[in-house]
């Protein structure tokens, strides 16, 4: 939306400077909030946004999605009434709508308990294994390692470096071993409490 004072930026070839619509069509954004209306139903709430891309078969678009992201038996439900991970994993269903081949996430975890945490982390692991190319802005810098294939690192509103989290590491020097008695995080111990197995 803002135009650049030098250089030039392109999305899937597209310029975006002069190629604004066809960079509009590329790409979908799931914001730090939920975006969803309340008052509708997760189905309801994927078949409109289906209808206003004009995407053929909403319908069947959004059972499709529905079963993906594991909300088919809330499908009927009001969007308000699900839970952080629920409305997250509905948030960037949406925004798969039209199959975008570029998505931006601006914080998708703020606020979520570590049970939905995961839940999403998987979500963001499956889209980015499917070819789908994520830009993922986050405050958790653990967030950042378990799921980019590359980091930029942002400090005052410019990145002061970039690379892989390996390439990352070089530059500092060898980490000094020592041996300690390693106790569980109170993370650790709330998802050993409930079943689950955080990501490693």
């Amino acid at each position: 939306m803002m135009k650049p004072d030098a250089g030039k930026v392109s999305v899937c070839g597209f310029d975006v400077q002069h190629q604004s619509e066809q960079v509009r069509q590329s790409i979908s954004l799931t914001g730090q909030f939920a975006a969803l209306d309340g008052i509708l139903t997760g189905g309801e709430n994927l078949k409109m946004i289906a209808k206003l891309r004009g995407v053929p078969n909403p319908a069947q678009v959004t059972d499709n999605l529905l079963a993906r992201f594991g909300l088919s038996d809330a499908a009927n439900r009001r969007a308000d009434k699900y839970s952080g991970g629920m409305r997250r994993r509905l948030d960037i269903a949406m925004s798969l709508i039209g199959k975008p081949p570029v998505i931006f996430l601006d914080e998708p975890t703020t606020g979520l308990d570590p049970e939905a945490r995961i839940e999403v982390w998987e979500t963001v692991k499956e889209l980015a294994g499917g070819g789908t190319t994520i830009l993922l802005t986050t405050q958790y810098l653990e967030e950042a390692e378990q799921l980019a294939d590359r980091i930029a690192i942002l400090h005052g509103g410019k990145i002061i470096t970039t690379g892989t989290l390996t390439e990352l590491k070089e530059m500092f020097p060898p980490a000094k071993v020592e041996y300690i008695e390693k106790q569980p995080t109170l993370e650790e111990i709330f998802l050993a409490i409930i079943g689950k197995k955080e990501e490693i």
